[in-house]
């Protein structure tokens, strides 16, 4: 590989690599002259490539000094800055928020030959940030009161949580139990389990249910607009900084609710602890803190053990969290459930999209046994709602499912080998309910039309029907 003995032969590479980057670059030398500096970073700094192309950052951008310039600090001290949020008005006068990390270019001799700036747009996810915790800080009434009409104060119960089989029962009771405190909460399992349903069942059925419920992807957001989001801000502690209450002062008196709390940066974990811990908030920038009643319920998509072994979560704040900890099972390990569940989407989505879907053919269902599941319980969801768009009738049959599903549940079946494969009467009785059931929808569920279009006599289609279990709608019989 080539040795790049000055910053200049380093930048011609660099514009080789990077120029379709929608992403600011910006490379200075040790003296602090700009050397690459692409459209992107232009575009940001409201400025033209050639204006900053070759001359002294300082010079470029006067209201920056070498204590404030993170490329100048960088190249003083070889020390990267990672994730630093910065919000400025352009040369434009645009006001624009980046995520700038900046890191130090050196020789394989170690020798500093100069820094480079990776400038990530974020004004639109900053905006959109603080838009919706001002409409939150006005939807919410004050301390004590309880939340106006229409409030998010919890949309599922346990009865949401739909399963016979003993392990979604002693999930179900493990929520009612939990939820007859105020003790912080744990909970994970894989994506798409229903792990935020299960923390809104806790909720609604706690003392807490007629207060606030927000919840926070912890890894939607940069660390440091999550600190300000989580805890508030105080005017001035940082440039465009307003008098603003965080999510803890919004959830005062109900549940707040923070996902993938491993995506928060330690030194973020730590302030959450205190938090937790204290009952107190300081927003950044304050010197007092506020009493809040907030109780905390976190969870993570892969096991929290893990998680503390691999140094993504704190282990204080683990051993915080973890007062009441529940693991939501994968849909493969309450496979028997899917019928239930099956039926449940179905009656969603027939008032969703106005529909008048009766069921699911078994053949169907047993094609949604087979297949693995990865994405649980919101891919089965997916599956049956996409079969729902695209169908004629009202019976959902294997050829409505996604071809992934059914490719999926045939390799399965293969992999199996001869414990995957069903018995021949029962495929058959399987495919004969399904072209029954498939004619009783062509005619309205006409006996005498239904028997004449299979060409079989009345009397051994209504034996047929209750042999194979089939069921009518009442007055269907003509």
């Amino acid at each position: 590989m080539k040795e790049f003995h000055d910053i200049e032969g380093l930048s011609e590479n660099l514009k080789a690599i990077i120029s379709c980057i929608d992403e600011g670059i910006h490379v200075v030398n040790t003296e602090g002259v700009t050397v690459y500096y692409n459209e992107k970073a232009a575009e940001l700094d409201g400025l033209s490539v050639d204006e900053v192309l070759g001359r002294n950052i300082l010079e470029v951008f006067p209201s920056l000094s070498e204590e404030t310039s993170t490329l100048i600090k960088v190249l003083r001290t070889g020390e990267p800055i990672l994730g630093k949020v910065q919000t400025f008005t352009n040369y434009k006068g645009s006001k624009i928020t980046t995520l700038n990390s900046t890191i130090p270019l050196k020789k394989q001799n170690g020798n500093i030959i100069g820094a480079l700036e990776v400038s990530k747009d974020i004004t639109r996810v900053k905006e959109l940030s603080e838009k919706i915790l001002d409409l939150q800080k006005e939807l919410y009434t004050t301390k004590g009161a309880r939340p106006q009409r229409g409030i998010e104060t919890g949309r599922f119960t346990v009865d949401d949580i739909i399963g016979e089989h003993p392990k979604m029962q002693e999930l179900k009771d493990i929520v009612l139990k939990a939820a007859r405190t105020s003790s912080s909460v744990l909970v994970y399992g894989s994506t798409g389990t229903g792990k935020e349903l299960v923390v809104q069942a806790i909720h609604s059925a706690s003392a807490r249910r007629h207060m606030p419920f927000i919840a926070q992807n912890c890894a939607a957001l940069p660390a440091n607009l999550l600190e300000g989001i989580l805890f508030g801000t105080v005017k001035g502690s940082f440039t465009d900084a307003k008098d603003r209450p965080g999510l803890f002062h919004l959830a005062d008196g109900g549940t707040l609710f923070l996902d993938e709390v491993n995506s928060m940066p330690p030194e973020l974990q730590a302030k959450l602890l205190r938090v937790i811990e204290e009952g107190l908030v300081r927003r950044i920038g304050d010197v007092y803190s506020e009493k809040v009643d907030v109780r905390v319920m976190a969870a993570l998509n892969t096991n929290p053990w893990d998680a503390v072994k691999n140094g993504s979560l704190r282990q204080d704040l683990f051993y915080r969290l973890n007062v009441v900890t529940i693991r939501v099972p994968d849909l493969r390990e309450h496979i028997e459930d899917i019928p239930l569940l099956v039926n449940h989407f179905i009656r969603k989505y027939n008032i969703e999209l106005d529909m008048q879907i009766k069921g699911m053919s078994p053949r169907a269902v047993e094609i949604l046994k087979k297949y693995m599941w990865p994405g649980n319980v919101r891919e089965l969801e997916n599956a049956v709602e996409s079969a729902m768009n695209i169908m004629e009738g009202d019976i959902i049959y294997p050829r409505h499912l996604p071809i992934h599903i059914r490719s999926g549940a045939a390799a399965g079946r293969n992999k199996a080998g001869e414990k995957g494969i069903l018995p021949l009467r029962r495929i058959l009785e399987e495919r004969e309910r399904e072209v029954i059931m498939e004619a009783l929808g062509v005619t309205g569920y006409n006996i005498s039309q239904t028997a004449g279009l299979l060409k079989i006599p009345r009397q051994t289609l209504q034996y047929r029907i209750k042999k194979l279990r089939i069921p009518l709608p009442k007055n269907g019989q003509k």
